[in-house]
């Protein structure tokens, strides 16, 4: 249990309404509206304005100050020491931040602050719900449960007894803290006035209402006033609650507000480059003015070149400020840049500071980044362990936001597989074959309706999500009797959105006709509404017989609910060995909450093995789903539209994420020499990118690692580790370029002894693994038959062979004879033909041939 002065510390550290610190007045801190009344004294016109709502009212300012209250309660014993650990575990929870949200704009760049619930959710047991699935985090067995209840319903009755014993003693000592409290408050003094000096009384009296805070009402000036009595009407007695610099300074910060919210606002509703250009004016405007969140938003524009030109110095001088501010989203980026050495000189120790303060703060992706360093030992020593902590918290939030609609996609295209295999498709839609299917929907086309409002519902392959778009052609799909649309509008309705209203009755409807025309969406959508009872009764009978149904069409939903109602023993007995094969099944299917659960189950060992390296690749990948892989997308299309300089900053960002594709794209991209870096720096820094791909299974990167110690590109020239590359390409991916290349080191002997049998073994197992590598082979074994020819020939002495040759013992000993007979058969043999080929050609008698007269040489003819 918690006592009053624990509440009194979470709200000291959070500072929400009621809490003693909400009472002195703070810079940049009061409300901004000027509610209107009386006039109050010193200002400038007297007549009664419009009375629009009340200012919000604070509690009273007798709740005891925090540190005080921990001092009391330090003197109850060790027999309420419990009581203090739970206490201070609260107070440490209270002090995270909580999440910023600002709309689905740039969430890649932005921190999300996690909420002390978030922060501490790895240590709590029993159960929660992860979008719409019941989830044990504990993992531990049913024994282990029972005498966990059995510890803790000791510890309960030890509470009571103490509490029980106690109890007297602790109301007097809280009241007396109480009024301690409330004497030790800090006291707010009037300024100027008619009562300079005294201390502002809360509440107090004016025009009829009480106010529990400092007001601008009456003023046309905006300064901020208090009385020093209960009642102003009788006594006039007031005093400002500022100086008129910090007057000033907050009018500032408030019109700084007010600009930046008008930008976000044109930001999040407009969809054109121009529209968000103009916003981006506006952001600067409020960033001039100091306004933190504009800054922040400005700093990451002008880093990549987001509707801003593209200007490195520029937003790493607002990093640096923001940083003194202590922005975690100004530390994370401070450590990108020094990470990357981009505009400054490159420092991984810095990088690491600044990325575990950015951490410290909340930032989802500083805990993405060092999980991700941990888990590959990137400037600190690997530990799977802290690589597992960093991921799980990132997971558990990107977890909580997958809905019942799913999340986007997201979209990974490797350039260098793009100019390696023009004609391979990849995964990007047309704009012509987009119209296309849009005529065919408008048509009447179901399935182009159907795959359309997938595509608008979901995003991804070029087409942004769009969910009133979805809902028109998903509503003429199913008015046309489609149940694939009929279950895809339940899940819309069941979801609700701006565009579709929440109606679990109307959901209803939709997943019921879509399962009485067996659709697995629309048995897996029944199973949920009677799981949780959505517009039915619960009723976990129904629920198991729908998803069971959906499970057996294949459907990945239907598997990750039946495999969590297995996994928590819910309408079926507990059995963790089905929930894992049914978790195996959705994640095959790409679930993200199927990577989750056996995330989950392999960190706490639930049902597997415990393994901590299986259980980190699986928040890894949970955690790259989250919505900052847009940037990813973002990142493409910089370089499709020829801005190479914006395109690696944002590949090179992700890549310190962990993202793979990313490292690969970005190394790409330097391997041609981006100019945002020197010219003799492109390929170092490629190969670092390089090799953090091939760390991570990339086929490509590892031949490339071959290919630039073969030739020495960012690196000396070392063919043995060349071999070595090619080497484990070849034998982990089997892949034919490598193996083409080893044959190829082992024809000429670099890195390796020469061996031609060898050269011509690897030749042709890379025959066998690519047909497209059919034809160098062919031609790579012609030169290797000629030079194994000429190898051959220079190696005998044909004197020597000759030499060792006995023509009597081969021939015999009158051999010489047979040769002299055998010679002169072949002379009359050749006499004999040519005489009778002479006697062949007959001639006519009296005829002779012409002799044609020949003209002398034009020199020797005589003159005309």
């Amino acid at each position: 249990m918690c006592f009053p002065s624990c509440d009194v510390i979470g709200q000291e550290e959070g500072v929400p309404d009621g809490a003693v610190r909400a009472r002195r007045p703070a810079v940049g801190s009061w409300p901004a509206a000027r509610p209107a009344d009386w006039s109050a004294p010193g200002g400038v016109g007297g007549a009664r304005k419009p009375d629009p709502e009340p200012p919000q009212r604070r509690r009273s300012a007798a709740a005891p100050q925090a540190p005080g209250g921990m001092g009391r309660w330090a003197r109850l014993g060790l027999g309420l020491s419990l009581t203090l650990v739970l206490c201070l575990a609260a107070l440490w929870a209270g002090t995270l931040a909580a999440a910023d949200e600002e709309g689905n704009q740039d969430e890649s760049l932005e921190s999300k602050t996690l909420s002390a619930e978030d922060q501490v959710k790895d240590h709590s047991t029993g159960t929660r719900v992860v979008a719409g699935q019941i989830f044990l985090e504990s993992g531990k067995s049913d024994s282990q449960s029972e005498g966990e209840e059995n510890f803790h319903s000791q510890e309960e009755e030890k509470e009571n007894s103490l509490e029980e014993l106690n109890s007297l003693e602790m109301s007097n000592l809280l009241n007396k803290d109480l009024e301690e409290a409330e004497i030790q408050s800090p006291v707010l003094t009037a300024i100027g006035g008619t009562a300079d000096g005294e201390p502002c009384h809360f509440p107090f009296l004016f025009m009829e209402k009480e106010y529990a805070e400092c007001t601008a009402d009456g003023r046309e000036d905006g300064r901020l006033w208090c009385a020093t009595t209960y009642d102003y009407k009788k006594d006039q007695k007031w005093g400002f609650c500022e100086t008129e610099e910090q007057s000033n300074k907050r009018r500032q910060m408030q019109e700084a507000e007010d600009v930046y919210q008008t930008g976000m606002k044109i930001l999040n509703e407009s969809s054109k480059k121009a529209q968000k250009k103009e916003a981006y004016q506006y952001l600067l405007k409020a960033a001039d003015m100091n306004h933190t969140k504009a800054m922040e938003k400005v700093s990451y524009a002008l880093l990549f070149g987001d509707y801003l030109k593209q200007n490195i110095q520029s937003s790493k001088e607002l990093f640096e400020k923001l940083t003194e501010e202590g922005s975690p989203k100004g530390q994370v980026a401070l450590g990108f840049l020094y990470a990357s050495g981009l505009g400054v000189n490159s420092s991984q120790a810095k990088a690491l500071v600044y990325y575990t303060f950015g951490a410290l703060g909340g930032n989802l992706i500083a805990h993405m980044i060092l999980g991700y360093r941990y888990w590959a030992g990137i400037g600190v020593l690997q530990n799977c362990e802290s690589a597992l902590t960093h991921y799980r918290l990132v997971a558990n939030h990107v977890a909580s936001d997958i809905s019942l609609t799913g999340g986007t996609v997201v979209q990974r295209i490797r350039l260098a597989d793009e100019v390696e295999n023009p004609g391979m498709a990849s995964g990007m839609l047309e704009e012509d074959l987009i119209q296309y299917y849009q005529f065919l929907a408008e048509k009447g086309d179901v399935q182009a309706q159907v795959g359309l409002g997938q595509l608008h519902l979901h995003g991804g392959r070029g087409v942004e999500q769009n969910h009133q778009r979805a809902f028109e052609y998903f509503n003429q799909a199913a008015n046309a009797g489609n149940s694939h649309a009929m279950a895809f509008l339940g899940k819309m309705y069941s979801e609700g959105s701006d565009v579709v209203p929440q109606s679990n009755e109307t959901a209803l409807q939709y997943f019921k006709k879509a399962a009485d025309m067996g659709n697995p969406v629309g048995q897996s959508g029944l199973g949920m509404a009677y799981l949780y009872g959505k517009g039915v009764p619960v009723n976990y009978e129904l629920a198991l017989k729908y998803f069971q149904k959906a499970a057996e069409q294949g459907w990945v939903d239907g598997q990750l609910q039946l495999g969590s109602m297995y996994y928590n023993g819910i309408g079926v007995k507990r059995d963790y060995k089905q929930a894992l094969k049914y978790f195996n099944l959705a994640s095959q299917g790409g679930h993200i909450l199927a990577f989750y659960n056996l995330a989950q189950m392999h960190a706490t060992g639930t049902g597997v093995m415990r393994s901590c390296h299986t259980a980190v690749e699986l928040f890894k990948n949970v955690c790259e789903r989250g919505r900052w892989s847009e940037r990813l997308m973002t990142a493409y299309n910089s370089y499709k539209d020829g801005d190479s300089n914006s395109a690696v900053v944002q590949y090179l960002l992700l890549a310190e994420q962990g993202y793979e594709v990313a490292q690969s794209n970005a190394a790409f991209i330097l391997d041609q020499k981006a100019s945002i870096v020197g010219e003799n720096e492109t390929y170092p820094r490629a190969l670092l990118q390089w090799n953090r791909a091939a760390a991570q299974g990339y086929t490509v990167a590892r031949i490339k690692l071959g290919d630039y110690h073969f030739y020495g590109f960012g690196t000396d020239i070392d063919y043995e580790t060349a071999f070595i590359h090619y080497r484990l390409a070849s034998e982990q991916q089997h892949s034919a370029q490598a193996m083409f290349n080893l044959g190829y080191m082992h024809e000429k002997g670099l890195g390796i002894k020469q061996d031609i049998h060898l050269a011509k073994r690897f030749y042709d197992m890379a025959a066998e693994a690519s047909p497209d590598a059919q034809v160098p082979v062919f031609l790579a074994l012609c030169k290797l038959g000629v030079i194994y020819s000429l190898q051959y020939v220079r190696e005998i002495n044909i004197r020597e062979v000759f030499s060792h040759i006995d023509m009597d013992q081969l021939l015999g000993p009158e051999w010489d004879l047979y040769l002299m007979t055998i010679i002169a058969l072949l002379l009359g043999t050749i006499i004999a033909y040519r005489q009778r080929q002479h006697q062949a050609i007959p001639r006519p008698a009296g005829l002779r041939p012409a002799v044609p007269q020949q003209e002398p040489p034009p020199e020797h003819q005589p003159p005309q």
